[in-house]
């Protein structure tokens, strides 16, 4: 029987999804004559965010069960890194078609898994329903099931059809699928009293490296990453975690909570991006585990790192300080950026707000102040006559934005999901300014600001013909 419609209404009637509930009722407000927007759904279904989730797990193989095009799904263009295994890395799928939708695709995604098995030997496997199949009703659980008994490699299905919802709930119909057939299946080696999970981080671009580091140094021992850089085996054993700690709480607020009940697990939310917010999340932990020499030696490292990290800031704040930045970004990026800028004593007049929510711009009026200006709409027409008007210095966008800046000619910032720098942790925060540097003292932006050569000339004859 496919569970889905049960998970499904499991993960709507989280008690903390409040930005759940906010868009219900702007949804409810809507006109149910009003047209859908081209594009509103590509790549914020269900289905991507099921995969976004689950994918990082290193040494495990992921078969989309669906069309071809399914396979292209916006996971492959997150830079999730792995330390390991690249299987995950390798696009699977049962390529369904036509015939398929007709008279079932079931016994083709089984040989298909079988014979996965046999070439890659994966830890296991991931099968992942799309809109196609739950809708012919395929039976991809009894595939599963047949599948693991067949070869003795666990293989998982994810029922998330995109037609179910948006990115939260495909996350949260990941971290179901973890919760009913991965964690618990397995015991570590050795256990220690200073054992956490990091849930929520999918270590795009290597995040999580900047903070395990940090980590070791007090003793914590990482038991489970779910899932970034992960092997399927920690994932199976996460349970005998001391601590978890949420670093997404939007994305697996239900993995917390579930193992919260099923294992006695507590679990606290905290962030690593920001020098504040990594601060707190190092104390936050000492404090769960509740050790007086681990709080000591964490606040002696915070010293350290704030120290070190001043030091590194004191050239780039020289450089930076006073300059004027306006933000087009999603509401992640926005913070680090706007935490990062107040640090190099940079000045935000304005953001946009389009992907926030409620909460979200509450607190941005609050960092912005009461001159800071809040952008709804997002249009480039907008941003150029803020540009203009307040005489920015640096717009910092995706790069959907860039030819705006090009007509400002003032220095451009992509940042983008497809990021290829850490921003995690206090490196996270360097790394940052550097980018800013670089972006704003190009040579390149000395040139756009110059006149063509043929203006230039236009203004030489113009000169002539006065004399």
């Amino acid at each position: 029987m496919n569970p889905t419609p049960g998970k499904i209404n499991d993960s709507l009637s989280d008690s903390n999804s409040e930005d759940a509930r906010q868009q219900q009722i702007r949804h409810k407000k809507k006109s149910s004559t009003e047209l859908p927007q081209p594009g509103t759904t590509q790549g914020s279904c269900a289905f991507d965010s099921a995969m976004i989730t689950l994918v990082p797990i290193t040494d495990v193989a992921h078969v989309v069960h669906g069309p071809s095009g399914c396979a292209a799904s916006i996971w492959g263009s997150y830079s999730s890194l792995s330390s390991g295994s690249m299987l995950y890395k390798i696009r699977f799928t049962s390529d369904i078609d036509e015939n398929d939708i007709i008279f079932g695709g079931a016994k083709k995604l089984y040989k298909g898994i079988l014979e996965l098995e046999r070439r890659y030997k994966p830890a296991a496997v991931f099968v992942y329903s799309t809109c196609i199949t739950a809708l012919i009703g395929d039976d991809i659980e009894g595939v599963c099931k047949d599948a693991t008994e067949k070869t003795g490699i666990p293989t998982i299905p994810v029922h998330c059809p995109g037609f179910i919802g948006n990115q939260n709930l495909g996350n949260r119909v990941a971290a179901e699928a973890m919760l009913s057939h991965v964690i618990g299946t397995a015991e570590p080696d050795t256990t220690t009293p200073y054992d956490i999970n990091l849930i929520g981080e999918y270590n795009i671009a290597g995040a999580i490296w900047n903070v395990l580091p940090l980590l070791d140094k007090l003793g914590i021992r990482v038991l489970a990453k779910i899932t970034g850089n992960a092997v399927y085996k920690e994932v199976c054993y996460a349970h005998r975690a001391k601590l978890n700690v949420l670093l997404s709480s939007k994305a697996l607020i239900n993995m917390a909570k579930g193992m919260e009940k099923q294992y006695s697990i507590p679990y606290i939310e905290e962030s690593i991006y920001g020098v504040e917010q990594i601060n707190q999340c190092l104390r936050s932990i000492a404090a769960k585990l509740a050790n007086p020499d681990l709080h000591e030696r964490t606040e002696k490292l915070i010293v350290e790192e704030t120290a070190a990290l001043e030091e590194k800031l004191a050239v780039y704040i020289t450089r930076l300080e006073g300059k004027r930045i306006i933000l087009s970004t999603g509401s992640f990026k926005s913070w680090l950026i706007i935490f990062t800028a107040k640090k190099l004593g940079m000045e935000v007049i304005a953001i946009t707000t389009k992907n926030n929510t409620e909460e979200d711009r509450t607190r941005i009026k609050s960092l912005l102040g009461q001159d800071g200006i809040i952008l709804e709409q997002n249009s480039s027409e907008e941003i150029l006559q803020i540009i203009n008007e307040n005489q920015a210095d640096m717009l910092i966008a995706d790069k959907c934005h860039q030819d705006t800046s090009l007509t400002a000619k003032i220095p451009f910032l992509d940042i983008n999901q497809e990021r290829n720098h850490p921003y995690a942790g206090y490196m996270g925060i360097l790394e940052i300014a550097r980018e800013l540097y670089a972006a704003f003292y190009n040579p390149v932006w000395e040139q756009v600001c110059q006149p063509a050569p043929w203006e230039a000339g236009e203004v030489g004859n113009s000169q002539q013909e006065d004399i």
